[in-house]
């Protein structure tokens, strides 16, 4: 049993992150009743009533679920939605997070954030979470590609006295018995579900997933760039190697004024993925992974 565990019930020590784009209600209720704590992902443009209805979905089962926000792009209509809909964690990471910790924990939400770098995590307990994730550069998605999981685990570990989650190449039960090892009190894992049926990835791209290896990753900024999205330049973003990203990397100012260079990046024409993806190699269901990260029947 670990603090996570305590805190909402949980049979398995594990959290599944709140992949935008890819984690709505369906996949995080999916988790939930496999018995750990799934996650859905607001978009930076995502409306409110998306939030209340992705929720009710997650509400249903009856099991604790999370909201995973970006606080760089987080409205007063997005916070509102999240706080009437009460799930039992929220994540608000990457920007100005500090001022919406407050207000969540009042209404009786366990607050996480999600940490690049031991200062990021001590910053974070001093903002007063709950708990810090401590995610290393090898994660899917955006964050820091300053340091490692495992140096990263080791260093926020001694740091800070608030219960740490690890993230970052998690994808089978031997990440998982590692990190709880170093003294994690639970996984934050990402990339091990992009293969689930419950996600909203196309065929095509679940097939990416599923095709691609350890070494197929990359991580930069090309791809929001091409998007013009506000995210803030020490956040890039881990994902599947492809032409497009291979052709702007290193030209991002030149992209960001190219109305012809932006268009070329078709709608899901990239899919995030952490290093961990090369474990990723069929189509299972959420129930099947979290039961694989828990027995080792993987």
């Amino acid at each position: 049993m670990t603090w996570l565990t305590d805190r909402f019930g949980l049979d398995v020590p594990l959290v599944g992150a709140p992949l935008a784009g890819v984690a709505d209600g369906r996949l995080a209720a999916a988790i939930s009743r496999a018995g750990a704590l799934g996650m859905l992902g607001v978009p930076a443009t995502g409306a409110a009533s998306w939030i209340t209805a992705q929720a009710a979905t997650c509400a249903a089962g009856g099991r604790p679920y999370g909201i995973g926000l970006m606080a760089w792009a987080l409205t007063g209509e997005q916070l509102e939605a999240v706080l009437a809909a009460r799930p039992a964690l929220v994540s608000v990471s990457f920007g100005p997070y500090a001022k919406y910790v407050e207000e969540l924990r009042r209404a009786g939400i366990t607050v996480v954030t999600q940490a690049g770098t031991t200062d990021e995590a001590m910053a974070a307990e001093q903002a007063g979470v709950d708990a810090v994730v401590a995610r290393g550069g090898e994660g899917g998605g955006h964050g820091r590609n300053d340091v490692g999981t495992l140096p990263l685990l080791q260093g926020v570990l001694d740091a800070v006295r608030i219960p740490v989650l690890a993230a970052g190449g998690i994808a089978t039960w031997r990440g998982m018995a590692a990190v709880l090892a170093a003294g994690a009190a639970g996984a934050w894992v990402g990339t091990a579900f992009l293969g689930c049926v419950e996600t909203t990835l196309s065929d095509a791209a679940a097939a990416q997933v599923l095709d691609a290896r350890e070494t197929d990753t990359a991580y930069g900024r090309v791809f929001d760039v091409a998007q013009q999205l506000a995210w803030p330049v020490e956040y890039g973003g881990r994902s599947l190697r492809n032409g497009y990203f291979t052709r702007w990397e290193g030209r991002e100012d030149e992209l960001a004024t190219s109305p012809e260079g932006r268009a070329e990046l078709k709608p899901g024409g990239y899919v995030y993925a952490g290093q961990a993806v090369g474990l990723v190699r069929e189509r299972r269901t959420a129930a099947e992974v979290v039961q694989s990260m828990s027995t080792g029947n993987s």
